[in-house]
């Protein structure tokens, strides 16, 4: 599933190509085809990331929201001199008016027209975005220090923290030496700041270069005299699908487990289970 930055990057690419003009909007597959009718020819206005939320923004406060779930792809293109015929199973087709630009959807778990109610109210079910200058950290953190939950599952709930994704997860956590078991309520507010703002640093990063690189300048290939990493994923990582392989920093064994459904990695030298120090 893309990480919030991937969707910050979409809307940044969306706003680039299509805001300011008028907009061909059509369902290809037919699945959206009502709703594509009612903005079809409007401008559209710009497009937004919340988490891994986006909202594409046409005249008279409506949107098309969208998640790309697990399997979604949202294809941009523009400087094109000639529209093509869609391919697959396209739920959303965007065309510039001068037929300079074109976008893709296909594979979404949701496209849907809404109002800006309808879109305040997902914002107000989903947690503070690192990525949007207007979050609020305290948010995230009045759950989290109030829950026995493992802050590795804390992290990836959507409606604690907006937008992050499995390897921010692994990698954050490593970042900072906290094991992803450990429960939420054990962290201090400072370590959860630091958290928080190391984030923000890193899925900028991921806005800006389209990868997701945690490794510090150290660590780095070039540092350390080590090959690249290859993955589809991309990026220079400690720990996320390095099950076995040695740590960058301590050579010890990483290792995987499975938490809420969803793949854990951890280094057990560099992220000690955690033990209370609280007298019995």
């Amino acid at each position: 599933m893309p990480e919030g930055h991937t969707l910050h990057r979409l809307a940044l690419e969306l706003t680039d190509a299509f805001a300011g003009s008028v907009v061909r909007v059509g369902s290809p597959q037919g699945r959206f085809a009502e709703s594509a009718s009612l903005v079809d020819g409007q401008v559209l206005e710009g497009a937004e990331a919340w988490g891994k939320h986006l909202f594409i923004g046409f005249a008279g406060e409506r949107f098309v929201h969208v998640h790309l779930g697990l399997y979604g792809k949202l294809d941009v293109r523009t400087g094109v001199e000639e529209v093509p015929d869609p391919v697959g199973q396209v739920r959303m087709r965007l065309v510039r008016a001068d037929g300079t630009a074109y976008a893709d959807l296909r594979g979404a778990t949701t496209c849907e027209l809404v109002t800006a109610e309808q879109r305040d109210l997902v914002v107000e079910r989903s947690g503070p975005d690192p990525i949007r200058p207007d979050a609020d950290p305290d948010r995230a953190w009045q759950r989290i220090r109030r829950s026995r939950a493992p802050i590795g599952g804390l992290l990836m709930d959507q409606t604690v923290l907006a937008g992050v994704g499995n390897v921010y997860r692994a990698e954050v956590l490593y970042r900072h030496r906290m094991h992803p078991l450990r429960p939420g309520s054990t962290l201090r507010q400072s370590q959860w700041q630091a958290t928080w703002d190391d984030l923000v640093v890193l899925m900028a990063e991921g806005v800006r270069t389209g990868r997701i690189d945690t490794v510090r300048p150290e660590h780095s290939p070039e540092a350390m005299g080590r090959p690249p990493r290859k993955d589809d994923h991309g990026g220079e990582v400690y720990v996320y699908r390095r099950h076995g392989q040695p740590c960058l920093v301590c050579g010890a064994k990483v290792r995987t487990d499975v938490l809420q459904g969803r793949n854990l990695f951890w280094c057990p030298r560099c992220q000690p289970t955690f033990r209370s120090r609280a007298v019995q």
